[in-house]
């Protein structure tokens, strides 16, 4: 278990399931200790229906997060050096961050969470995908950040 940044954005593909998911989670689990952002490579999706429901049954609200990517995040003025630490949720979003990063002094990591998106035939096998790769973040997100000390 590292230190306890002051301010983390998630990333992955397109901001639309797994680092919404880890932003909420972030925010339910430690509240106000840290500045907590997440990004996509691209900026093509709306939130995930599925990455809804399944952050509903803990309590975390998604429906109104809009997917932006690390370029409409420079565009607007956030400055990726403001950022203690990036956590990746997918290979390509840990090139991105790496390559943005090199002249920062912060930390990247890579968490490999599934992707679920396209995962399952019926509804129930489609949410128990997503939830897989919420419960994936979050057991991540506690062992590399301690049990959490919010609801």
């Amino acid at each position: 278990m590292g230190r306890f940044p002051s301010s983390v954005l998630f990333c992955c593909d397109h901001n639309a399931v797994r680092s919404p998911m880890a932003e909420a989670l972030m925010k339910k689990f430690y509240g106000q200790r840290a500045y907590v952002q997440s990004a996509g490579v691209h900026n093509d999706m709306e939130i995930d229906g599925f990455a809804v429901a399944v952050c509903d049954e803990l309590g975390m609200e998604l429906s109104r997060h809009r997917s932006r990517s690390f370029e409409e995040m420079q565009e607007w003025g956030d400055d990726l050096g403001q950022f203690d630490l990036i956590i990746a949720l997918s290979p390509a979003s840990q090139r991105m961050a790496l390559e943005l990063t090199r002249f920062f002094h912060l930390d990247v990591e890579y968490w490999p969470i599934l992707d679920p998106t396209g995962l399952g035939e019926t509804r129930e096998a489609k949410l128990a995908a997503y939830r897989q790769a919420r419960d994936m973040i979050r057991d991540r997100m506690i062992a590399r950040f301690g049990p959490p000390t919010e609801g």
